[in-house]
């Protein structure tokens, strides 16, 4: 029962964040054209975020990744309606709160990963230059704080009785994502770049 109960956390974790899993790789493949700091150089004399973050990567990123939730959003629901939502997974509120929801949680993502790009920058660290765990953590904390905010909002204007984030995102459910996202990221990224090689 135990092992369920773990499996079933596991499950709702990743199906929760899945979103800004796509729209974060998203944005690293269909990426590219003009950057998003448009060439300029900080103060101190480097590029404020280099030519990996595009306007491409974040608009694509953003629309693929608000595509997978919605996606998510109308199979949980259906699940749920059907009686077969046996891991009860959440389907974002439904029509039309998932909106906001899923787009916060995709934004949000792509947000915390140019954040993360131009903190790279200042401390001298090129693009492609790993930075263990803030690599892999950038996007996903980016995700989780705008929705928690989002979800506050709309918790505070009463469009919502509770707030979602807080009642989906668990200690345990944020305990998972922060394990298993470092080596999702790690592994996504080896596969990747043994594709270019491999001109795939």
């Amino acid at each position: 029962m135990r092992l369920v109960v773990q499996y079933e956390t596991i499950l709702q974790a990743l199906w929760l964040i899945l979103p800004a899993y796509a729209a974060n790789g998203c944005a690293v493949l269909v990426g590219g054209g003009t950057p998003v700091d448009f060439g300029k150089m900080w103060k101190d004399g480097r590029r404020i975020l280099g030519d990996g973050k595009t306007w491409r990567g974040l608009f694509f990123g953003s629309l693929l990744g608000t595509i997978v939730g919605f996606s998510l959003a109308v199979v949980g629901k259906y699940l749920t309606e059907n009686g077969l939502n046996i891991f009860d997974l959440d389907y974002f509120e439904g029509y039309p709160l998932m909106i906001p929801l899923v787009v916060s949680l995709c934004i949000g993502a792509l947000l915390g990963d140019i954040a993360e790009s131009f903190l790279k920058r200042r401390i001298g660290k090129e693009r492609g230059e790993d930075w263990l765990l803030f690599d892999q953590l950038d996007f996903i904390v980016g995700a989780l704080l705008l929705t928690f905010i989002t979800s506050s909002v709309l918790h505070a204007v009463g469009a919502t009785t509770y707030n979602w984030f807080i009642k989906n995102f668990t200690p345990l459910h944020l305990g998972v994502i922060l394990i298993v996202t470092p080596g999702v990221h790690i592994a996504a990224n080896i596969i990747h770049r043994w594709c270019k090689q491999k001109n795939f």
